[in-house]
């Protein structure tokens, strides 16, 4: 009896040492505070929305496909010479623009890596006045500035403080509300392709756009020569070539949208802007501080490599990694525990997502080797220690009923 107590007893912290020692190691995507998605262990990024993939698949794939089966069709009939190429052609250039879709959506725009604490201040101030505007961050006696001047091709240019991801963002850069994450050289958030487009997907962006526009080009032409070709009145013609007629119709109107789309970044990249940058000064009134001429800002796009990556998603996350986990000091300051976490009370620790009793870093850094021995006691009906920090879980906890003054009274009759 005394051994099956003793072990019922000491059961919980074994359970808790083998929690925490399978505990799996997982990688940096798997802990990643963003909204984004990720396939393949973590090699594809996309973000939340996704999903509109499909419908711009299909906007993209449908009309191409009709085409290069109508071309197909008509091969056995009219000129091969004419109808092989022109199948080809449409063929290349629907494989390059899903193609390009795919490096646009599945591609780490430029994400910034989060901080786990705020940063100090470069240069505290002494003195406040009404006018500055102060980041308290999570720690109400750290006080931050809102934004920071720093120099850009001679001009000043004030970068701000995300609170999310507790830093100043780089000149250039902004935090998207839809990913969650700051970006380098943020442009927009695409709800066609479902992603950010930033630094490192902006070239096969702009290579997306303007392979689109020269497809519903080449669809538009080539329809119209396919009707133009054939012998008879054009009435009927008309009547009897469906597909083209439909085609030619789909592509007009699309091409005012995508190849406009396309126009509006040409004059992006002449100018050097992003389209972030592009409202915000029209809005300001200010002068772009990154335009070096028409020359020199279409050599900087189309001679200037892709920046590396700022973080490696596939990395190994430490247990203890704040900046992707969040801090203890986080957890401290807002309530120990959070509305959304759960409590083990047995055990004493948070509950992950799998179950697992997650330990504090804060509390394995504790010594307990001082702790006196004289804590435990024996008990008088079994040789087992007692533990006052432990309550059997199989056991009820049974109120002692107080005793009313009646009673007070009377013991006190008996002792007289």
């Amino acid at each position: 009896m005394g051994n099956g107590k003793t072990q019922n007893r000491e059961s919980p912290s074994r359970d808790l040492s083998m929690a925490t020692s399978k505990s799996k190691p997982m990688r940096l995507y798997q802990v990643w505070k963003g909204n984004n998605k990720f396939l393949c262990g973590g090699r594809l990024i996309l973000g939340p929305d996704a999903a509109s993939l499909f419908l711009t698949t299909f906007l993209i794939g449908g009309p191409a496909l009709a085409f290069c089966i109508r071309m197909l069709v008509i091969t056995g009939q009219d000129d091969p010479l004419f109808d092989y190429p022109v199948f080809i052609g449409g063929l290349v250039l629907t494989v390059s623009a899903f193609m390009f879709l795919s490096l646009t959506s599945s591609r780490d725009p430029g994400i910034i890596p989060r901080n786990s604490v705020a940063p100090d201040a470069d240069d505290p101030l002494e003195f406040t006045t009404p006018s500055m505007e102060w980041v308290n961050s999570k720690t109400p006696s750290l006080k931050i500035p809102r934004t920071k001047d720093v120099m850009v091709n001679n001009h000043t240019v004030k970068v701000k403080f995300c609170d999310t991801c507790l830093l100043y963002r780089p000149p250039r850069a902004s935090h998207c509300s839809i990913c969650n994450n700051c970006v380098q050289k943020f442009d927009h958030h695409c709800p066609w392709v479902g992603q950010c487009i930033g630094a490192r997907n902006y070239p096969f962006f702009i290579c997306f756009i303007s392979s689109s526009t020269l497809l519903c080009l080449y669809v538009f032409v080539l329809s119209w020569i396919n009707i133009l070709r054939q012998k008879g009145n054009f009435w009927g013609i008309i009547s009897r070539d469906i597909v083209s007629v439909v085609l030619i119709v789909y592509c007009f109107i699309a091409i005012w949208f995508v190849g406009g789309l396309t126009v509006f970044h040409f004059y992006l990249i002449c100018s050097n802007q992003t389209t972030y940058e592009n409202f915000r000064y029209r809005y300001d009134k200010k002068e772009n501080p990154f335009n070096k001429g028409l020359i020199s800002n279409l050599k900087e796009f189309f001679c200037s490599g892709i920046p590396s990556r700022m973080i490696n998603l596939r990395a190994w996350a430490p247990e203890d990694d704040d900046s992707v986990m969040g801090s203890i000091s986080s957890d401290l300051g807002g309530g120990f525990i959070g509305s959304k976490e759960k409590f083990d009370i047995e055990m004493g620790g948070k509950l992950g997502k799998d179950g697992i009793v997650k330990i504090p870093s804060i509390m394995q850094n504790f010594d307990y080797s001082g702790i006196d021995d004289n804590l435990k006691t024996k008990s008088r009906d079994m040789n087992a220690s007692f533990d006052p920090f432990f309550f059997p879980t199989d056991r009820q906890l049974i109120k002692q009923p107080k005793p009313s003054l009646g009673a007070h009274a009377l013991d006190d009759k008996r002792m007289q």
